[in-house]
């Protein structure tokens, strides 16, 4: 998942008049600081954590800044470009720029790039490069002219691929795009012309990239508010020829295609890029970060003041001009996953368990008929050396088992598959157990008598399989409402799909308590929640110390007042085995936006004792200091709460109707008032604490000499 954190202002003044009031937001060689450039005169060192500028600095009246400054990492120094040809390099103790270093170059600059490792690149508006040592050594030198007449440069980047400068560079002519890539290095220059591979035409209006070993990955925001890639690679097959490369669709209406201004695009990471655009449904602008692997909208934040369609990154900081003002937006993105990007990450693992993979390589899997363009392109590359391979056991082993599965029985399936699973696992291993698993389901779909349910269970205590790499298994056991499966598969796959899930979650209700007690189900997450076994425990402790259970429960009797009315917790409105299944549900990866609808269609009973249950599991937690519940891996209480939530948001209509939940709702809410009332007197001893605290700490830092008297009585 990613979060957008707390914004905050750290331009405290307007910015200088222009048309985007920026120029750049570049990094400096001190951490934290940033060099912010006005489209004026204007050139501010600011330190974000701090929130205030370090040092500014001016061109004298007349003139205009045309570049972003830049710092010089290899010497620390700053580097900045007005009047289009005049090149100024200062450093933190100058304070007039008209007096710093000054060298007035042959053509107009359109940027200087500055990163790590490196010295600073002049991109010239013709099209040219220069690196800074041979640029100031030569100040007049004549520079050439690369681009055509009428192309205008429209983005640039750079990057550092094997410790090589790349520079990339796109430009503009009559509606159509080129992309130069220039490797500083080897003085090595491409053309490629971007083509959009749609008949209608678009303009882009924002770029980002990113690099690879082989490729730059250009995205581009264009006006019909869909974001596209274009895959450029850095190292051309004909450098001196042009080329083409086409764009394809990779996030479809990210923006309003109504948005004119205020809109751009940068990656973040690998997985997630940053979007500044009027949002669809609203039209408002905002600020959002989208899953590009899994198409998903991550996060957003509204922009109420509007922006100038400008936006940097840079570590975990966003920089944009929100209304007048520069603006710092946190953010976090996490390891991108199938269950992070649609809802809630399973709980981690206690140590030493074995983790569940959450991807599965595709390409290795044939026998599906996944079969990538690489593994394709290294097969012939194989065919064209001749180079002859030996064919190893264990592929010969998997497909021997995968002819087993077309034709055999039950029993001599799982006898070979048991010592399938006995061999040394290979780096397919999974791709494999998806295959016999492909396999065992389209026997069942053929022969409605054949369920290989001790194979399906084997296969899946492998730790190998996810929902999507075999989302027949668990279709097949809802059909046979085979509940210790089900339960397996959730406790296994990271990715069941939320509709499937509500599925498993009707039959753990509706299925019988005499079928739970004839199957196998693993209660290890269940602890002493039924009264039977308190009781029975009770009445050992009883007579082992000497009490007679009839007489001791005739003196409670006796003794007991009828004005005592204190309500007794509850007992568990479930056997251990169905607690055991519903446990199984509520450590269950969700997003609650796809889960509520498919929670309308359970019937009104069960959805009461599910929250009867919940309760039951709520007052259990309440009962324990550390507010968790015994067991191994047990429910926790957000999942306890969040689940509650979930079922009165989508039933709550007809849970109110029902005779028998009126109960149930009047203790939630007694229970939730006495809760809040625990917890405002918990905040007010906090506040003592802390008051307490900082007296304490104001008493041990006074330097004054005391004397104390100790009076023993």
């Amino acid at each position: 998942m990613a979060a957008l954190e707390e914004e905050f202002t750290l331009a405290g003044v307007p910015l200088g008049a222009g048309p985007d009031r920026l120029l750049g937001v570049e990094r400096s060689d001190k951490t934290d600081q940033f060099l912010v450039t006005d489209s004026g005169r204007n050139v501010i060192l600011y330190k974000v954590s701090d929130h205030k500028p370090l040092g500014s600095w001016s061109v004298k009246q007349g003139q205009i800044i045309t570049c972003p400054a830049v710092c010089n990492f290899q010497t620390g120094e700053y580097i900045v470009v007005h009047n289009d040809k005049v090149l100024r390099i200062w450093n933190n103790e100058d304070v007039n720029l008209d007096k710093v270093f000054k060298a007035t170059l042959s053509a107009e600059v359109h940027r200087i790039h500055s990163i790590q490792g490196t010295e600073p690149l002049v991109l010239f508006k013709a099209g040219a490069v220069r690196g800074l040592e041979a640029l100031l050594a030569e100040p007049q030198q004549k520079i050439e002219t690369v681009i055509s007449d009428g192309e205008v440069i429209k983005w640039t980047k750079f990057f550092m691929v094997f410790k090589h400068p790349v520079l990339i560079f796109i430009t503009e002519k009559n509606g159509n795009y080129f992309a130069y890539v220039q490797i500083f290095n080897s003085r090595v220059l491409s053309k490629y012309t971007l083509l959009s591979g749609q008949e209608e035409k678009s303009f882009v209006q924002s770029f980002t990239a990113s690099v690879d070993r082989k490729f730059i990955s250009l995205k581009s925001l264009s006006s019909d508010g869909c974001i596209y890639e274009t895959l450029i690679p850095i190292h051309p097959s004909d450098p001196d020829k042009n080329q083409v490369a086409v764009r394809s669709l990779l996030l479809k209406a990210v923006v309003s295609d109504n948005a004119r201004n205020g809109v751009a695009v940068s990656i973040l990471d690998q997985n997630h890029i940053a979007v500044l655009g009027a949002s669809l449904p609203a039209s408002k602008e905002c600020l959002s970060i989208w899953n590009i692997k899994f198409q998903t909208l991550q996060t957003s934040k509204e922009l109420s003041q509007g922006t100038s369609g400008q936006l940097w990154y840079y570590g975990e900081n966003l920089f944009m001009l929100h209304g007048k003002y520069l603006t710092v937006i946190p953010y976090k993105c996490e390891v991108s996953s199938l269950a992070g990007a649609l809802g809630k990450l399973k709980h981690t693992p206690d140590p030493g368990t074995h983790t569940v993979p959450h991807f599965v390589n595709w390409e290795t899997s044939q026998g599906c008929g996944f079969v990538s363009q690489n593994s394709k392109q290294s097969k012939r590359i194989l065919r064209t050396r001749k180079v002859e391979v030996s064919v190893q056991p264990e592929v010969l082993a998997s497909k021997q088992l995968l002819s087993t599965v077309k034709n055999n029985s039950e029993k001599h399936i799982e006898v070979e598959l048991r010592k399938f699973l006995a061999i040394k696992r290979t780096p397919d291993f999974h791709a494999t157990i998806g295959d016999i698993v492909t396999g065992l389901l389209g026997r069942c779909k053929t022969e409605p008598s054949f369920y290989p349910r001790n194979c399906l269970m084997q296969v899946i205590q492998t730790h190998v399989l996810s929902y999507s790499l075999c989302p027949g298994l668990m279709e097949i056991a809802l059909e046979k409402t085979d509940v210790q499966m089900l339960q397996l598969c959730l406790q296994q796959f990271p990715d069941i799909p939320e509709s499937v899930t509500c599925a498993c979650l009707k039959i753990f209700l509706s299925v019988s308590d005499d079928s739970l007690q004839e199957t196998d189900i693993n209660t290890e997450s269940v602890f002493d929640y039924g009264d039977t076994i308190q009781d029975e425990k009770m009445e050992e402790q009883i007579i082992q110390n000497g009490f007679n259970p009839e007489d001791y429960n005739s003196d409670k009797e006796s003794n007991e007042k009828p004005q005592d009315t204190k309500e007794e917790t509850p007992s568990c409105p479930v056997i251990p085995k169905r607690a055991a299944l519903l446990n199984a549900i509520l450590h269950s990866a969700y997003s609650e936006t796809f889960l509520l609808p498919h929670l309308k269609d359970i019937p009104a009973q069960h959805v009461t004792l599910f929250l009867q249950y919940l309760y039951f599991l709520y007052l259990k937690c309440s009962e324990n200091a550390t507010m968790t519940l015994p067991g191994i891996q047990p429910p926790t209480l957000n999942q306890i709460m969040d689940w509650i939530c979930l079922l009165l948001d989508a039933n709550f209509t007809v849970v109110v109707m029902i005779p028998e939940a009126k109960r149930l709702l009047i203790s939630l809410y007694k229970f939730v008032k006495s809760q809040i009332c625990v917890y405002s007197e918990l905040n007010k001893i906090e506040v003592s604490f802390r008051e307490l605290q900082r007296l304490n700490q104001e008493k041990n830092n006074t330097e004054l000499y005391s004397i104390e008297v100790l009076e023993l009585f």
